[in-house]
């Protein structure tokens, strides 16, 4: 019973914290601008269970930070860390938990680049700390650069379990970033189009999102697809789950490249 309850607030803690993401992708309250969503329950007594949280949901939980540019707070750096910390990839994990680990090691970067000083901007005391801070992290980044988990297994993969791997690593689905996933989903635009529709027939709204972020980064989709309207629709039948509501604003984010 113990287990269950826990795991049924863990579920709870994931939908609460995707539902604001959501919100702020959507650009329509303060949370876009405060990074709420992603600082509750740090320090209510509830923080083992924001920081399982963050590592469930991954690089995507400062999704916001990373496709609107929106330099993150300390708050949220930290937290974003430490859940990293606390969640490390075990010996032997499967390589969906390596890639999403290595994905959230991407997103921290990209996020501590945001988070520096304007180099043209003139800094006190306390900027010069900071601006210290990410050389130093810029510097142990190029002496010891965060190499890609093995991606030979996706190599040979049906059509299938491709869409699966890559709707459970849809976080890894951002703009102008690469990665041997990213590459293994170039390679096969049209099979991960038959997933998507595969995974709509069989209402498998969370698939189906995934897939469809993926499909707005690819070239080579077949026109027939139908991606946007496809796409509308998962968030139409899918959309009371905020993870689902999740992969379809980022999906419809990217292919504008403006709020949704």
């Amino acid at each position: 019973m113990k287990q269950s309850g826990t795991t049924t607030l863990l579920q709870g803690a994931v939908q609460d914290l995707a539902s604001g993401v959501v919100s702020a992708l959507r650009g329509g309250d303060h949370t876009r601008e405060s990074g709420t969503w992603f600082s509750v329950s740090a320090n209510d007594g509830t923080g083992d269970l924001a920081l399982a949280a963050v590592r469930v949901l991954g690089a995507d939980a400062v999704l916001p930070h990373v496709l609107l540019r929106m330099p993150p707070g300390a708050d949220q750096l930290a937290l974003f860390s430490k859940a990293m910390a606390a969640y490390p990839p075990a010996t032997g994990a499967a390589p969906t938990l390596l890639w999403s680990h290595w994905g959230m090691t991407r997103a921290l970067r990209a996020l501590r680049r945001l988070d520096a000083p304007p180099a043209d901007r003139p800094t006190g005391a306390e900027d010069h700390e900071h601006h210290e801070h990410h050389e130093r992290d810029e510097r142990h980044e190029r002496e010891h650069p965060e190499s890609e988990p093995d991606a030979g297994w996706l190599e040979d993969v049906s059509w299938q379990v491709l869409t699966h791997q890559l709707a459970v690593l849809a976080p890894l689905a951002v703009p102008g970033e690469d990665s041997a996933v990213a590459r293994a989903a170039r390679r096969r635009p049209v099979d991960v189009a038959r997933g998507f529709v595969r995974a709509v027939r069989r209402r498998d709204w969370l698939q189906a999102a995934g897939a469809g972020r993926w499909l707005t980064l690819l070239e080579g989709v077949p026109d027939t697809l139908g991606l946007e309207s496809g796409l509308d629709f998962v968030a139409l039948m899918g959309g009371d789950d905020p993870r689902v509501a999740l992969q379809v604003r980022a999906a419809q984010l990217m292919r504008t490249g403006e709020p949704v």
